[in-house]
C-alpha cells in the first residue's frame, strides 16, 4: 500500500491524474476482498490489483474512461454461476468495485495516508460517496474515529443508503518480532509480510542478522538474546515468534517476553524442550497463566514438516489469532 501510495502522489505532483480502483464489498468466492486496490495511471499502467482476469481488465477499461470523462461511479460485478459468461470468470460471488478521480486536489489526504502507513498506530480510510462522487475523502486516526466505533472497526465496512459511506482499515499497530534468523525464520518472514504483518528480525549471529537475507522485514537486528530490551520495545499489539537453535535462549527470550504483555507468543521446538523450558519458567516465577499463553507446538496443526510448511503453519495461526482479537 505504501509503494501505491508513493507511486500515486508521484504522478500528482507531476500534474498526472490518476484512477483509483477499490473493491468496496466483495462476496462468496470473489477473488479479492474489500480494501483491495489499484490505481490506474494516464499513460495506461497500472499498479496494484482488484483480483485479476476479466474483472480487472474491465476495471483498467472503466478507470481509463473515468480519466477522459472525469465521471467517477461505482459498479458491481456480479460473478454468481449462471451469469459469468458475460466476463468470462469461473468463480461465484460479486464485487464491488469505487472508481475515484485523483488530482492535486487530492494531495493532502494523500500525504496523510503516506504518514500513517509509516506510523506504528491504528488509522483508516474513510470514504463519504453521493450519487458516485466522493464528497469526503479522509483518513482517520484512533481518537477521530472513536466517535464512530461501528464504522470504524477491524474491517472494512461499507454501510448502504444515500450517501453511501465506507471505513476500512489502513494501518494496523503492532508488528511481529521473529527471535532466529535460522531456516523457519528465513522462510517465515516473507510470507508474515505478504499477509499484512510488519516484521522485525532479530537474530545474536552477525551472519544472519543481515538485511541482505530478509528483505521483506522492515528491520534487522543484531542483538543479545539474554538482553532484548536493550533493542526492542514491545506493546501489547505486538507479537513474537521465538525459534532459536538451543532451549536456553528459547528460555531467555521467553523469561523476558512474558514479563510484558503482547498478543501473541509462539515458540517453535519439540515437546521435551518444551517442556523443560517451561519448567525453568516456573521457576523464574513467571505465572501459569503466562506460560499456558504461549502457542508451543506453534502453528497450526497442519501436518507442516519441511520449513516452508511450518512458515505457512506459524502465519495461518497469527492470522487466526489476528483476526480473534481485533
Amino acid at each position: 500500500m505504501l509503494k501505491l501510495t508513493n507511486e500515486v502522489i508521484a504522478a500528482i505532483e507531476k500534474g498526472e491524474r490518476v484512477v483509483l480502483c477499490t473493491i468496496l464489498a466483495s462476496s462468496g468466492s470473489s477473488p479479492r476482498g474489500a480494501g483491495t486496490r489499484m490505481a490506474v495511471f494516464e499513460d495506461g499502467r497500472t499498479l496494484g490489483t482488484v483480483g485479476g482476469g476479466k474483472v480487472e481488465l474491465l476495471a483498467a477499461q472503466d478507470a481509463a474512461e473515468v480519466l477522459k470523462t472525469g465521471n467517477t461511479h461505482i459498479r458491481a460485478f456480479c460473478l454468481a454461476p449462471d451469469q459469468v459468461a458475460s466476463i468470462g470468470m469461473i468463480c461465484g460471488g460479486n464485487v464491488t468495485v469505487y472508481y475515484q478521480l485523483l488530482t492535486q486536489a487530492e494531495l493532502p489526504v494523500l500525504y496523510r495516508m503516506r504518514g500513517a502507513l509509516q506510523t506504528d498506530a491504528n488509522s483508516w480510510l474513510y470514504l463519504k460517496i453521493a450519487d458516485g462522487v466522493v464528497e469526503q475523502f479522509a483518513i482517520y486516526d484512533e481518537a477521530e474515529a472513536a466517535h464512530q466505533s461501528e464504522l470504524f472497526t477491524s474491517r472494512a465496512i461499507l454501510k448502504k443508503g444515500e450517501p453511501v459511506l465506507y471505513a476500512e482499515p489502513l494501518m494496523r499497530a503492532g508488528r511481529v518480532y521473529v527471535f532466529g534468523g535460522g531456516h523457519v525464520g528465513q522462510a517465515l518472514v516473507p510470507v508474515l509480510a505478504n499477509v499484512g504483518f510488519r516484521v522485525t528480525l532479530f537474530d545474536n549471529r552477525r551472519e544472519l542478522a543481515d538485511q541482505a537475507h530478509f528483505p521483506y522485514a522492515e528491520q534487522v537486528i543484531l542483538g543479545d538474546y539474554n538482553d532484548i530490551y536493550a533493542q526492542v520495545k514491545l506493546t501489547d499489539n505486538d507479537y513474537v515468534v521465538i525459534m532459536t537453535p538451543g532451549h536456553q535462549s528459547d528460555y531467555a527470550l521467553l523469561e523476558q517476553v512474558l514479563r510484558s504483555k503482547t498478543r501473541y507468543v509462539g515458540c517453535i521446538g519439540s515437546r521435551h524442550k518444551i517442556a523443560r523450558t517451561q519448567q525453568l519458567l516456573r521457576e523464574a516465577g513467571i505465572s501459569e497463566e503466562a506460560i499456558a499463553s504461549v502457542h508451543s507446538p506453534i502453528g497450526l496443526p497442519i501436518g507442516a514438516e519441511t520449513p516452508a510448511e511450518i512458515a505457512i503453519s506459524i502465519a495461518a495461526e497469527m492470522i487466526q489469532c489476528r483476526a480473534k482479537t481485533e
